[in-house]
């Protein structure tokens, strides 16, 4: 596979990610990941949805359970970057919500990296204003 195709592919797949992402199709994207993830997002233990993940379903099922801690009508989302080189891709842009059991709000900016091998998500790297969603978490 050339660079190119390898660099289309991961967009296609990235594409596809974020499509699964907003119908909340937990199936699809348990599909997606590989069966083994190497997920980073920062630990927060005041958060109900950040947590250590590495399985495919696991990495699916963060989807879902940020849905039942937030306010889904509050929930935005811009991807205001999206670069690729080869195997690797990164989104760039903000994130807002409201926590569903304090009625408090976060926003902020995020980096996700995600990296496809063979056309499943082996790495979930995402970079995020985490204080201001513990805040909101805080009661």
């Amino acid at each position: 596979m050339t660079l190119t195709s390898t660099a289309d592919a991961t967009r296609a797949t990235v594409q596809k990610f974020l499509a699964l992402r907003l119908a909340g199709d937990a199936e699809g994207l348990t599909a997606l990941f590989a069966d083994d993830v190497d997920w980073m997002l920062a630990e927060n233990p005041a958060v109900p949805w950040i947590r250590p993940r590495s399985t495919a379903a696991e990495c699916a099922a963060q989807s879902q359970e940020l849905m039942e801690h937030t306010v889904s009508e509050d929930a935005r989302a811009s991807v205001d970057t999206f670069l690729v080189d080869g195997a690797d891709a990164v989104l760039m842009g903000h994130l807002s919500g409201t926590v569903r059991a304090t009625g408090k709000s976060f926003a902020g900016p995020f980096a996700l990296r995600l990296t496809v091998e063979g056309g499943r998500i082996t790495r979930h790297h995402l970079y995020e204003n985490s204080l201001s969603i513990a805040e909101a978490c805080a009661p």
